[in-house]
C-alpha cells in the first residue's frame, strides 16, 4: 500500500485553535466534573469536546495511506520526547516485577508502578516540556497520571486511552505538538502506537482486569482508538478488503491488525464468539471508509457518550468547562468558512439500533481567553451542527452537507439482560440496503476463556465495579 506524498483531507480540516500559555494563569486546574447523565451531554456542548472532536479527525486523517512501521526522515523533536518518556515507564516494568499472589486479576506491584508515576509524574513532565511551558503541568498532569490504568482497582480500559489522547490533544494545544500533518502522523503511529505496547505489556505482566468490559458484545476489552486509527490507514485502499481480518495471521501493518492479532493472543476459542462485533463488521461491512466512519460514531457513544467512562476524566483549564448561558436553547452555529473534509454518504453502522432517537442541535460554547473564535462542528462528519433527523436502520438517511446528519448513538448489542429477552433486537439488520444476520447467542463461560482465565459477564463485570472506565 504505497503512502500519498501529501494529505489533502487533513489540509481541508479546519485548524486546531492555540491557547496561549499566558492564559492559563487564571484557569483552574482540571477536575472531575461530570457526575449524571445531563453532564455527560452538558460536555458535549464545551468547546474542549469539539477540540478534541476535530483532534480525532486530524490525527485520523494524517494517517489514512500509511502503513507500519512509521520512521519520518525528519523526526519532531516532541514526538520523539513523548517516546523517550514512554520508553522510561517501560523500563519501570522491569524495575518492579510482579508479586507472587494468586490475584487471578490485578498484581499488586501495579500500585507500586502506580505510586512511582504520582511521586515523578511533575519531574517528568518538567523533564518533557521546555521551561516556557512548565506553567501547562498542572492542567496536563491529570491526563497523564490515568493513562495507563486505575492503581486502585488495578484496571484499564477505553477511558483511560482517551485519557492519553486527551494528554496528546493539551500538548497540541499549547504547541509543544505542532498540529501539522507530518506530525500528527508521527504522533499516531510512533508515539501513539508505543503507548500501546506499553500499555498491553502493563496489562501482562500485572494481569490488568478490562475496566467495565461488555464481555462479548463489547468492540475490545482494551482499547478503540487503535481501530479508528487503523481503519483510518486502511481507508482509502482496496487491496485489503474488510474481511481480511477472518483470515489470521495478519501483517502487523497498521494498528487495526495490530490490534486483532493481539486479541488472538490472549483470547482462545472461535473469533465469532469472543469477538462477535468485530466478526460482524469483517462479514457485513463492504469498504473501509464506512468501517472507519462507523467506528467514529461509535467511539462517540459507547465511549464519550458513556457516564461510566468519562465521569473519571477531569476537566476544565486546557479543556474547557464553557457551558453556555441558556443550555436549553436550540441554536445552530454558524457555518465553516473553510471548505470540510471530503465525506462520503453515511452508512448505518452495523451494530446501531433500529430505535429512534430525537435530538436538538447545540448551542456554540464560549471561546478560551485571549484565543480566537472558531464555530464547533460534528464530532465525527466535520459539519456544521444542524438539526438532527435520526433513524434506524432501513430508514434511509444519509448524511450530507447542509442536510440531516446520520445519529451518533450506536448501541452495543445483545447485552447479558436483553438477550434472554426474545424480540428485543431484530433477527436482521440492513446495513446499506444489504441484510446482517444476527450475532452469535452468548456463549459459555467456557467458550470465551482467555490467556487469563474465563471472563465475567457484562452484568457481573457491571456488578463488581458499576463506576469502572
Amino acid at each position: 500500500m504505497a503512502a500519498p506524498s501529501s494529505s489533502n483531507a487533513t489540509r481541508s480540516i479546519p485548524p486546531l485553535r492555540e491557547i496561549p500559555v499566558s492564559t492559563l494563569a487564571s484557569a483552574a486546574p482540571p477536575v472531575l466534573r461530570i457526575k449524571t447523565d445531563e453532564d455527560v451531554e452538558l460536555w458535549k456542548q464545551t468547546r474542549g469536546y469539539q477540540d478534541y472532536g476535530l483532534f480525532l479527525r486530524r490525527l485520523a486523517e494524517s494517517v489514512v495511506g500509511y502503513e507500519l512501521p512509521y520512521s519520518d526522515p525528519n523526526p519532531d523533536k516532541g514526538v520523539s520526547a513523548i517516546i523517550e518518556l514512554l520508553e522510561t515507564l517501560d523500563k519501570w516494568i522491569d524495575e518492579i516485577p510482579p508479586l507472587p499472589t494468586p490475584q487471578r486479576f490485578g498484581n499488586l506491584a501495579f500500585r507500586t508502578w502506580g505510586k512511582r508515576l504520582e511521586t515523578e509524574c511533575d519531574a517528568l513532565l518538567q523533564a518533557l516540556l521546555p521551561t516556557p511551558l512548565h506553567p501547562c503541568i498542572p492542567h496536563i498532569a491529570p491526563y497523564f497520571l490515568t493513562s495507563f490504568g486505575s492503581f486502585t482497582r488495578m484496571d484499564y480500559g477505553t477511558g483511560h486511552e482517551t485519557s492519553f489522547a486527551l494528554f496528546l490533544l493539551c500538548l497540541a494545544l499549547v504547541r509543544f505538538l505542532d498540529p501539522v500533518p507530518a506530525v500528527e502522523r508521527q504522533v499516531v503511529l510512533c508515539a501513539f502506537v508505543r503507548y500501546v505496547r506499553l500499555c498491553w505489556r502493563l496489562q501482562d505482566v500485572y494481569r490488568l482486569e478490562p475496566a467495565g468490559s461488555h464481555g462479548v458484545w463489547g468492540l475490545d476489552d482494551y482499547s478503540f482508538l487503535t481501530y479508528v486509527f487503523g481503519s483510518a490507514q486502511l481507508r482509502d485502499q482496496t487491496e485489503i478488503p474488510v474481511s481480511a481480518v477472518l483470515r489470521p495471521p495478519l501483517p502487523l501493518t497498521n494498528l487495526y491488525f495490530m490490534s486483532i492479532m493481539r486479541i488472538h493472543d490472549v483470547k482462545f476459542g472461535p473469533f465469532h464468539e469472543h469477538s462477535s462485533q468485530l466478526y460482524s463488521i469483517a462479514t457485513n461491512v463492504q469498504y473501509w471508509a464506512k468501517v472507519h466512519s462507523g467506528l467514529f460514531k461509535m467511539y462517540e457513544a459507547e465511549v464519550l457518550g458513556k457516564r461510566v467512562v468519562v465521569q473519571h476524566i477531569p476537566l476544565g483549564g486546557l479543556l474547557e468547562w464553557d457551558l453556555p448561558q441558556n443550555p436549553s436553547a436550540s441554536t445552530a452555529p454558524p457555518p465553516f468558512t473553510s471548505t470540510p473534509a471530503p465525506t462520503m454518504a453515511a452508512t448505518a453502522a452495523p451494530w446501531a439500533s433500529s430505535t429512534t432517537h430525537a435530538a436538538s442541535s447545540m448551542p456554540p460554547p464560549a471561546t478560551f481567553p485571549g484565543a480566537p473564535r472558531m464555530p464547533p462542528v460534528s464530532f465525527t462528519t466535520g459539519l456544521p451542527h444542524l438539526p438532527h433527523t435520526l433513524g434506524g436502520h432501513g430508514s434511509g438517511h444519509r448524511a450530507r452537507p447542509g442536510g440531516p446528519i446520520v445519529p451518533a448513538r450506536a448501541p452495543l448489542g445483545p447485552t447479558a439482560s436483553t438477550a434472554v429477552r426474545p424480540g428485543v433486537f431484530p433477527s436482521t439488520t440492513s446495513i446499506g440496503g444489504s441484510s446482517m444476520a444476527p450475532s452469535p447467542p452468548l456463549p459459555s463461560s467456557r467458550q470465551t476463556e482467555t490467556a487469563h482465565g474465563p471472563r465475567e459477564g457484562d452484568e457481573g463485570d457491571k456488578a463488581r465495579s458499576p463506576d469502572s472506565s
